[in-house]
């Protein structure tokens, strides 16, 4: 059997802190939802003022992420991305209900090589968005620097 780390509430917190705080910095109310490797909410957190429709939307980004084990937006990013017309996973957005996210805002949680969860990140446009988003990344490696793990921390993520 492999071993490999499992993200658990109190790192999925400080990954949501670190991405309100610059969330907070760059002025913009976002929603942030870090979800487990099957795409299961482990916590999530809709700042003061932030759009009622952002819980739903950071968790389908996060649990994309997580399950299809690349950045949201790489989906419609040309020219190859595979869920852009004439491509091979035109209409994978209705898969799973709709909840199959293919727009900006959602990154999966790499730790030594393995997909261990997603965050995703509703409330601002793209830029914003990945901002917090990589915020929420970094403030995961750098707690997890001193144990030696490895924690990806890039916007185009796909294993």
């Amino acid at each position: 059997m492999k071993p490999f780390f499992k993200l658990e509430l109190a790192e999925a917190r400080h990954m949501i802190a670190a991405a309100i705080a610059r969330s907070q910095e760059i002025g913009v109310l976002e929603t942030i939802c870090i979800t487990d490797e099957g795409g299961f909410p482990l916590a999530m957190e809709r700042m003061d003022g932030g759009r009622v429709t952002g819980p739903q939307i950071a968790w389908n980004k996060a649990f994309t992420a997580a399950g299809h084990k690349r950045s949201t937006h790489l989906f419609n990013t040309a020219p190859n991305g595979p869920a852009l017309p004439g491509n091979e996973a035109f209409g994978i957005q209705w898969s799973f209900d709709g909840k199959f996210a293919v727009f900006v805002g959602g990154f999966p949680i790499v730790v030594d090589n393995e997909v261990v969860g997603g965050i995703g990140l509703s409330g601002g446009n793209g830029e914003q968005d990945t901002a917090a988003g990589l915020a929420g990344l970094a403030a995961l490696r750098d707690l997890l620097r001193e144990s030696g793990r490895e924690v990806l921390v890039q916007s185009d993520i796909k294993l």
